[in-house]
């Protein structure tokens, strides 16, 4: 005499287990092993892992990644900071460090990295008499500038500005959003110390992109209706050094202030329903000004 077949179900991925629990998903029976709680019941591994393909990924509210809590692109960037300012070291020995610059010589002096990578304008006579300078060729010199420095306390000073500022508006706008409002913030001042600092006169200084940096916070906490009531003494303040202090290139603070600004305002203020179009051509819209700007610059400089 056969015995009747079992009519207890079994798991779908463990045969041999009986189990009456099922997938809320997808009504299968699933063991112990293969339950993962859900807001209601569980579910079986595969609905769990087409649930998460299907889930969107968190953004912040101007359409960046979350990934900006880490704070990967503030520590690159000082990073880098960090390292052209010991290659500057190496190159130019102790006195790039603290020479015979300003500030009781903690300033430091030029090296041949700074002398390579800062905002200069034309310079026919020296370093052999051949031309050098961004109107003689040179373009890399308004993005290197923002990243060399005329010593350890110019370095500190703005690394620990951009340490500040940094990690707060990279979490806010996520990471590639903060890169590009960085980047442009520092080639607009440096495009500024192009366009209005005597053709001979040299400058350098992630301040340039600080000095954006600032405005951007005011104006990212400003659509977030967040009070910045204490940021306008510390922006007021840095103005202040700005103007008060000798050596410092007012054309760069100023044109990183209103370059960080603008893209801070395209960021903030994008429609939602459009936001990434907006965004992209927007900063796009703010690089080709300013590259117009530099052009016109050099064609003045060779006239």
């Amino acid at each position: 005499m056969s015995e009747a077949p079992s009519t207890v179900p079994v798991c779908y991925r463990h045969p041999s287990r009986e189990t009456y629990i099922r997938c809320t998903r997808c009504d299968r029976p699933i063991c112990p092993d293969c339950m993962n709680e859900a807001a209601v019941g569980h579910q079986c591994p595969e609905c769990v892992a087409e649930g998460r393909r299907s889930q969107r990924p968190a953004r912040t509210a101007f359409g960046g990644s979350r990934a900006g809590t880490a704070g990967y692109v503030t520590r690159t960037l000082i990073g880098i900071n960090v390292a052209v300012m010991a290659l500057s070291a190496i190159l130019g020995g102790a006195t790039a460090l603290a020479g015979a610059g300003g500030w009781f010589g903690l300033m430091g002096s030029e090296t041949p990295l700074t002398r390579w990578g800062e905002v200069l304008g034309y310079a026919p006579y020296t370093l052999g008499g051949d031309p050098h300078g961004v109107a003689a060729g040179e373009w890399w010199r308004l993005v290197t500038a923002m990243f060399l420095h005329y010593g350890i306390l110019h370095l500190a000073l703005n690394m620990w500005l951009l340490w500040q500022l940094g990690r707060y508006l990279e979490i806010q706008l996520g990471p590639l959003r903060f890169a590009g409002l960085y980047l442009l913030a520092g080639l607009g001042g440096n495009v500024a110390a192009y366009l209005f600092t005597p053709q001979n006169q040299p400058a350098a200084g992630a301040s340039t992109a600080i000095f954006g940096l600032f405005l951007a916070m005011i104006v990212v906490n400003r659509r977030l209706k967040r009070d910045i009531s204490q940021l306008i003494p510390l922006l007021v303040v840095n103005l202040l050094f700005t103007f008060a202090v000798p050596n410092v290139s007012i054309a760069g603070h100023l044109g990183g202030l209103i370059a960080g600004g603008a893209v801070a305002y395209v960021l903030a203020y994008a429609p939602r329903g459009n936001r990434n179009r907006i965004q992209i051509v927007g900063c796009a819209a703010i690089l080709l000004l300013l590259l117009i700007g530099a052009v016109v610059r050099t064609q003045m400089l060779l006239a």
